[in-house]
């Protein structure tokens, strides 16, 4: 029955416009409105999206909300890097001084959103 369905994950934020900028500023992602108010569109690759929505109470995300896959996580933390985004650093997983794990695994580098959500750039050949 689902099998199908263009299904879509969606996540919260505190802030929907500062949101939006970091997307399409710093992430150089494209969104787009939605009909209802609250609502942001955030546009992947492939022709995925994610549902962004404003919730004043938000929670962030303990856990990665979304991975974006790269070819070389070094030049891509690089590259963010220099668009202002921060990487995190964690002992467990360890991370290095640009806040990329080494540790077994594909290279991946954690970093977050405004409202403070979870998202990474993971080495994939």
């Amino acid at each position: 029955m689902l099998t199908d369905s263009p299904a879509f994950s969606g996540f919260s934020v505190n802030d929907l416009e500062a949101a939006r900028r970091f997307y399409e500023d710093s992430l150089g992602l494209r969104t787009s409105d939605l009909a209802m108010d609250g609502l942001l569109r955030l546009e992947l690759g492939g022709g995925g999206y994610v549902l962004v929505y404003a919730k004043i109470d938000h929670p962030p995300a303990t856990f990665t909300v979304l991975n974006f896959p790269v070819p070389d996580v070094e030049k891509a933390v690089d590259d963010l890097s220099a668009r202002g985004v921060r990487f995190e650093h964690y002992e467990n997983p360890p991370t290095d001084e640009k806040g990329i794990m080494r540790a077994g695994g594909p290279l991946i580098a954690w970093f977050t959103d405004p409202a403070g959500n979870v998202f990474s750039v993971l080495q994939q050949d």
